[in-house]
């Protein structure tokens, strides 16, 4: 008798009718104070970033702006735009250039700002503390021809400081406005100490959202500090860690045009090491003056940057699914 009753009121279970679900419309009017905040986003998002898309079309046509781009008014080259970039000697070069600093920017950064990050986090003073994040971020606020001004004031032959002080110390000059080899590692310390600041805010508030009844039960039980800091938070700051990589790596076929022209100009005797695809464009745009060639490369920079994006989350969802991005 019981179980037939329990068979009853399941069939009745499965055969009831399913719930209505909301309708988009339904969705956006019941929520609609939540989406108008969402609103200036979007648009900005649209106006700044999809309308701009139609302008790929320059990448294949010889562009000329007295005769118009639509209405079939500027010819159309197919892949033509393609082979300036493609058929130079130099592009291998380029582009090992842009993918070398790139990574070492994006490396060298992610290690500095999680270890300043968890170094902040673990010192007791608040205003010291403060006061640290202050001066660490206050270098994001400046352009690259300000931070030029004082490369300068540094790097300079003449009167350099670190020039000035192995003079000093009895050691000749370092000419490194004409040395090459030495920028790389002048570019890596010029962007940390720029942009360390501002990922470090990012790691920081996510260490503060970590659940600290954690850390006070690994105290109980006996861990340092040490031990707290890699079995507990540097776990817990993966999802952060690789959400920040993937969005980096989706950038690495773009050079820092704004940081490499500002500190180095066109300087020719520099360009083995910090010529970089945008830098490359912007020289070929001034003296060719073709704005057809220079939306070609930079179409071929979008593309390759969404393959890697799509490829690098795609790893991740298969090692760790709570850590892709999409």
């Amino acid at each position: 008798m019981q179980r037939a009753q329990m068979q009853t009121s399941a069939q009745k279970q499965t055969s009831a009718p399913p719930k209505n679900k909301e309708t988009f419309l339904q969705e956006i009017l019941k929520n609609r104070y939540l989406y108008l905040l969402t609103l200036p986003g979007i648009v900005f998002l649209i106006v700044f970033n999809y309308l701009p898309m139609v302008g790929l079309y320059m990448a294949f046509v010889d562009y000329n702006p007295m005769k118009g781009l639509y209405g079939m008014k500027s010819e159309f080259v197919g892949l033509d735009n393609f082979e300036f970039f493609f058929s130079s000697g130099d592009w291998l070069g380029i582009t090992f250039n842009t993918l070398y600093l790139n990574s070492l920017f994006i490396i060298t950064g992610l290690a500095v700002q999680i270890f300043m990050a968890v170094g902040l986090n673990e010192i007791a003073g608040n205003k010291f503390k403060k006061l640290a994040q202050s001066f660490m971020f206050l270098p994001n606020f400046l352009s690259w021809t300000v931070v030029s001004i004082f490369s300068i004031a540094i790097f300079s032959t003449d009167t350099g400081v670190i020039n000035g002080i192995l003079n000093a110390m009895g050691l000749e000059s370092i000419n490194f406005y004409q040395d090459a080899s030495t920028w790389p590692f002048i570019l890596v310390m010029l962007k940390l100490w720029k942009g360390v600041g501002f990922g470090t805010v990012i790691y920081l508030a996510t260490i503060s959202s970590m659940d600290q009844e954690m850390f006070e039960a690994a105290k109980i039980d006996g861990a340092t500090r040490l031990q707290s800091i890699i079995y507990l938070t540097l776990p817990m700051l993966k999802t952060t860690t690789i959400m920040l990589l993937i969005l980096s790596v989706g950038g690495i076929f773009y050079g820092d045009f704004g940081m490499i022209f500002a500190l180095i100009g066109d300087n020719p005797l520099l360009r083995p090491t910090t010529d970089v695809i945008d830098t490359y464009v912007y020289r070929a745009l001034r003296m060719n003056n073709d704005i057809g060639m220079s939306s070609a490369v930079g179409l071929f920079q979008a593309f390759v940057g969404f393959i890697l994006v799509v490829s690098v989350n795609a790893i991740t969802r298969k090692m760790s699914k709570d850590s892709a991005l999409f």
